[in-house]
């Protein structure tokens, strides 16, 4: 079975709707090069059709729409990379785990090939020219956010959970979140980036990282009542996908009505904690904060376990990131990833929590004021020959 299930729907008019259907439930959807390539393939194909007057993006299961990318075999290709330069070496499986890869190695490796093509994907979605419908129920993290992001109807239930949780292991938001999380005012997106915590539908409605709320148990009836719409071209499209939904939404207005705004309830603490002209001082600030908020207390445990070297990064990229354009965003991001890739402390983090599973990652830096800012700078220096 295609880890990516395509169709497509008639209408009543000639115009038909594509689906693209995330399959693999087991992983939570999670994204893999297999999908990648099918993606870009199909969404590129199905926008220059005349034919297709929309496309609806969902992931199959009930649990989630995409829990992020496949980290597990990148962990594993990576692995690979480290044992082959150290091999004619005498070195102990410690400082082979610890070796950073140089810069052409990096860039002929699977680690390349898996995020430039993913944020292809991604920036295809962002300017894809046929509206877009991304159906995000339930868990929708890292990776799947990049797909979720960019889509001009992002539909979240009140089942869907966010998230970009990349400081734990050793990594960073990226797949535009250099662009996202940077559009939510006051450090609100700072303060989700760098803790990882998770937001509820409403959370994701007030940032703007949403746009449209429809309860879970009428999904049919969405993708039914879309094939009755009389599709006209595609600027007209997005107006007329706009009033197939507006319906089901004022229907789901009571399911939401009981779901708290976590970033709403916080927004001045938030504004607060993230208020320093540095990474090292808001880090410290939210892990000295006493608060007997439950969803802070989260956010807290994940940064206490998360990487500090990550926090510094994360901050950092959305600080330098600020004015950038979407493309910017994402050449950066590819910058970024691939010192990532290069440096041992993302390995290690997918290790403990996804390959081992033992919760204990041996990070770089325990302590985040330990980091030299030469380390820091590293991360940011131009690899060699991307360009």
């Amino acid at each position: 079975m295609s880890p990516v299930i395509f169709s497509e729907i008639k209408t009543k008019t000639e115009k038909r709707i594509a689906l693209a259907e995330l399959n693999a439930p087991q992983s939570l959807n999670a994204l893999n090069m297999s999908m990648f390539e099918l993606l870009h393939k199909q969404l590129l194909e199905w926008q220059s059709n005349d034919e297709i007057a929309m496309v609806i993006l969902q992931g199959s299961g009930d649990k989630a729409f995409c829990a992020g990318g496949d980290v597990v075999s990148l962990y594993h290709a990576l692995k690979i990379e480290r044992e082959n330069i150290t091999d004619s070496q005498s070195s102990t499986v410690q400082e082979t785990a610890e070796t950073i890869i140089d810069d052409q190695t990096i860039i002929n490796s699977f680690g390349y090939d898996f995020f430039a093509l993913e944020y292809q994907v991604d920036q295809l979605i962002h300017e894809f020219t046929k509206p877009i419908l991304v159906w995000g129920d339930g868990y929708i993290m890292g990776g799947g956010i990049g797909l979720f992001a960019g889509a001009s109807h992002k539909v979240v239930t009140e089942k869907t959970l966010l998230a970009m949780p990349e400081v734990t292991i050793g990594l960073y938001p990226d797949v535009g979140a250099s662009w996202f999380l940077n559009k939510v005012s006051n450090n609100t997106g700072l303060f989700l980036g760098i803790t990882g915590a998770i937001f509820n539908a409403v959370d994701a409605l007030n940032i703007g990282l949403a746009n449209v709320a429809i309860k879970s148990s009428v999904k049919s009836e969405v993708i039914s009542s879309l094939s009755n719409v009389q599709w006209q071209t595609n600027h007209e499209n997005y107006e007329l996908l706009d009033k197939a939904l507006n319906k089901f939404v004022q229907q789901s207005e009571q399911a939401f009505a009981s779901i708290t705004s976590n970033v709403v309830e916080h927004q001045a603490i938030i504004k607060q904690l993230t208020n320093f002209d540095n990474g090292a001082d808001i880090y410290q600030a939210i892990l000295a904060l006493d608060t007997e908020s439950d969803w802070l207390q989260r956010a807290q445990a994940k940064l206490r376990k998360g990487s500090p070297l990550s926090a510094l990064i994360i901050y950092q990229q959305l600080l330098i990131s600020k004015d950038f354009t979407l493309e910017q965003c994402f050449a950066s991001e590819l910058n970024l990833s691939l010192r990532c890739c290069q440096y041992p402390e993302f390995s290690e983090g997918v290790r403990a929590l996804l390959v081992d599973k033992d919760k204990s990652p041996r990070w770089q830096y325990e302590n985040i004021n330990d980091i030299p800012a030469e380390r820091l700078a590293w991360f940011f220096a131009p690899v060699e020959k991307l360009n």
